[in-house]
């Protein structure tokens, strides 16, 4: 169990100036020069501007968007590859390409794009092709914005990112269908949005984290993450939960995570660390190095239902009453096939917990099968609170459901669940990690009253 203290604050520059949000509005996407035509989109030709110039476009491209910022004129750029660096954009910039072959690639050190209050960006059908370089300068991504009103990226793809991939600080809008891969860092970090989606994006091969929905403070956000494919998450700066997760959620409440394809991260497919009023429903989580999905720490609020969790050291935790975390709901989970081996060594009870609740939670509808410690684990020393525990079925554990009995433990109810195969007893009291009482699922009475035991059938 790890305490606050535990989990350092991402340095002030990373939240501060982890740029914009993305959008994806009725703008239509590229794909070809009749479509870019029809939409009104003017060539850059017009401008002087053309793909696989020799040298550095910056300036040309620079006063090419100025130009058509004037008039909101789109801008069509051509298939080819565009060498520019550092282009700090206007008020309105609407501009498109050919999905896989317009390119532009950094002809010096820094990112390719940036702004600050910027009203409209739309972006479509273009690759940002980081070609593996750092930044200097105190940039974040190769897009690194702030201030954005209404932001529309589309079917683009960020690559090769010497940072993060697209950072976002006070952004409304959309990011859809766009592939952000083999980040140095995030890939796509996003602090203080508002009205923003992340939908149907791919995210793959990045160092430290795949998608951050984080905040200043702790205040509402309403970030909605839906549909992504997220895979191959690294921690390559260590720790212990602050990185290596597919989505993570830090001090932004109202945040919904839903039908997200999630694998292969070093640490937590999804993790929120102080968000309150919290859905996380309909996500595969597969394959995660330490708790696939986390509600943690100063929250109130979490909702957690229908997803798979395949492959982890442990798989749902909605824990840390001792900060403040409570209420929530467990429902309809499927669980499986955890493991006693995580990325560092834990403190008592170590991995291997299908589902962990403490309080103001109902645990209900939930399968838990091959989970090495406890099926279930209701509070933590005195930090259990009106928990019931209904309709579970629990195959193959360590403990079926080990229940805190540490003296100031508050309620709990176990009744009507299912538990077979439990090596160690299917319904245990537990002093912190150690067992406390024998077999409490054979009787009416667990002698405890704190506790209610029920209707359990145990095989």
């Amino acid at each position: 169990m790890r305490s606050q203290e535990d989990v350092p604050e991402l340095n002030r520059r990373r939240f501060l100036t982890a740029g914009a949000a993305f959008g994806v509005s009725g703008w239509a996407t590229a794909q070809s020069p009749a479509a870019a035509a029809m939409s009104g989109a003017v060539s850059a030709a017009t401008f002087g501007v053309g793909p696989d110039a020799a040298g550095d476009q910056s300036r040309a491209f620079s006063a090419m968007l100025e130009q058509a910022s004037s008039s909101d004129q789109p801008i069509f750029l051509p298939p080819g590859t565009y060498l520019v660096s550092g282009i700090l954009l206007p008020r309105s910039t609407r501009l498109m390409g050919i999905e896989g072959a317009t390119r532009l690639v950094p002809a010096g050190d820094g990112p390719i794009f940036r702004g600050d209050d910027i009203g409209v960006l739309h972006l479509a059908g273009l690759t940002f092709d980081g070609a593996h370089r750092w930044f200097s300068g105190g940039a974040n991504a190769l897009l690194d914005l702030r201030g954005v009103a209404a932001l529309d990226i589309a079917s683009c793809a960020v690559v090769n990112s010497g940072r993060s991939g697209i950072a976002l600080e006070r952004a409304s809008g959309r990011i859809r269908r766009t592939r952000i891969e083999h980040a140095a860092d995030i890939g796509i970090f996003s602090v203080d949005a508002g009205a923003l989606d992340i939908a149907g994006n791919d995210v793959r091969h990045c160092a430290n984290g795949g998608i951050l929905v984080h905040r200043s403070a702790y205040g509402a956000d309403g970030t909605r993450v839906t549909g992504n494919r997220i895979a191959h998450i690294r921690a390559d700066q260590g720790g212990t939960g602050q990185f290596g997760n597919g989505i993570n959620v830090y001090r932004a409440n109202d945040v919904s995570i839903s039908g997200n394809h999630v694998s292969a991260c070093a640490f937590s497919a999804i993790r929120s660390n102080g968000g309150s009023n919290l859905q996380v429903i309909g996500n595969r989580c597969l394959h995660s190095g330490e708790t696939a999905i986390y509600s943690e720490f100063s929250f109130e609020g979490a909702v957690i239902a229908n997803n798979i969790v395949d492959g982890a050291a442990n798989g749902i935790s909605i824990v840390n009453f001792n900060e403040g975390g409570r209420l929530a709901t467990c429902t309809g989970n499927l669980v499986r096939n955890l493991s006693k081996s995580g990325p560092y060594e834990a403190s008592a009870p170590g991995f291997g917990t299908g589902i962990a609740v403490e309080a103001d939670c109902a645990a209900t509808g939930n399968v838990v099968e091959n989970a090495p410690t406890y099926g279930m684990h209701l509070g933590w020393g005195p930090f259990l609170r009106n928990v019931a525990a209904t309709g579970n079925v629990i195959r193959r554990s360590g403990t079926g459901i080990a229940v805190s009995v540490v003296e100031g433990s508050g309620s709990a109810v176990i009744s009507d669940n299912v538990i077979s195969e439990s090596e160690h007893g299917a319904i245990v009291g537990y002093r912190w990690a150690d067992a406390a009482t024998g077999e409490l699922a054979t009787g009416n009475d667990s002698g405890f009253a704190h506790l209610t035991v029920a209707g359990n059938q145990i095989s």
